[in-house]
């Protein structure tokens, strides 16, 4: 059984997968001069807490992901602990208080509405990458 602990609580998120990001940039691109003073807000396609995301990534991979909540501080001490620059580490740590806090449970139709294409949901993406979370996987047990 393949784990994560990370500091995320109970907030939800919408994570978009680098795909869609490029595809939404190369259409900004292209075209750029109706998108001029706008503002996109790049999403995935709904907004779910981790253990629902633990559930999509275990249906992809075809094995048990967990998920496990740790508060901040320890999960910062223990990112410092692994060798991971500072300014690095503190960004990862406001990225999970403003997670805990609900600060990415938004949702919009930008990627839909510049590529025409809906994005990306997690178990798409994890099942399209599932080499890359199996290597590492196999990584991590050797």
């Amino acid at each position: 059984m393949a784990g994560s602990t990370i500091a995320f609580g109970e907030g939800k998120t919408l994570p978009v997968a680098v795909t869609d990001v490029a595809r939404s940039i190369a259409a900004l691109l292209t075209n750029p001069q109706p998108h001029v003073g706008k503002i996109y807000h790049l999403t995935g396609p709904q907004s779910e807490s981790m253990h629902f995301y633990e559930q999509e990534y275990s249906k992809a991979l075809g094995r048990t992901i967990t998920f496990q909540d740790i508060p901040v501080e320890p999960w910062r001490d223990g990112l410092l602990k692994s060798g991971l620059p500072v300014h690095l580490v503190n960004h990862l740590a406001t990225m999970a208080d403003m997670h805990r806090a609900g600060r990415f449970d938004r949702i919009s139709d930008d990627v839909l509405t510049l590529t025409g294409q809906r994005p990306l949901s997690v178990q798409e993406f994890v099942r399209k990458n599932a080499a890359t979370f199996t290597a590492s996987a196999k990584e991590r047990n050797s």
